[in-house]
């Protein structure tokens, strides 16, 4: 009975172990979200910033909508992202497998696959790095979280910071965080400023 119990206890530790494991915990925090609405401030290698609003619908929808004056926007419908600049009416496209930001984008992913925890001297913090070994031309991304008791699996997605093959550097930084709220799929459309017309 004795022996029963210690192995209880021994595999109820492991579990608990387990569970608090960076790549776990994420997973978790992944699975757990199915929307999230929060403003962000992005930041490129030269220091410039420019702020929006983020928005993602998993699996695979995402919209950065950039401050007017940036007259951009940046659109993932599942498939592909797509980055619209109306300011010289150019649309560009690339599959959402080859974007870091795929990471995001699928709750379904396997972390243990290509990403790693990153050491942090902070509890409350935990990182994550991602980078496909077979492509390294799609960059690495570290994706911030803090530990927080209201936040869906326990974690708080902060921003994220994307090195690219080149060895620059973009970081995006959240705020107003809103998890599982609806969102129109609406949102994942988009004017097109070709002569074509809309599309979505």
């Amino acid at each position: 009975m004795i022996r029963q119990s210690a192995i209880l206890l021994a595999c109820a530790a492991l579990l608990i172990a387990a569970a608090s494991s960076p790549l776990e915990s994420v997973s978790a925090h992944l699975g757990a979200v199915r929307t999230m609405k929060a403003d962000f401030t992005q930041t490129d290698r030269n220091g410039r910033t420019m702020t929006g609003t983020l928005l993602i619908k998993r699996p695979g929808s995402v919209r950065f909508e950039y401050q007017p004056s940036a007259k951009l926007l940046v659109v993932g419908d599942g498939k592909a992202l797509t980055m619209i600049d109306y300011a010289v009416k150019q649309v560009s496209r690339w599959p959402i497998g080859d974007s870091p930001l795929s990471v995001l984008l699928n709750p379904k992913a396997d972390l243990s696959r290509f990403a790693k925890p990153v050491p942090s001297a902070d509890p409350s913090v935990v990182v994550i790095q991602a980078s496909d070994p077979k492509r390294p031309e799609y960059g690495v991304i570290s994706i911030g979280f803090t530990r927080r008791a209201d936040a869906p699996a326990g974690l708080m997605l902060e921003g994220w910071s994307v090195l690219d093959a080149q060895g620059n550097r973009s970081t995006v930084r959240l705020s107003n965080q809103q998890f599982n709220v609806p969102i129109s799929d609406k949102a994942f459309r988009w004017d097109d400023p070709r002569p074509r017309g809309p599309r979505g």
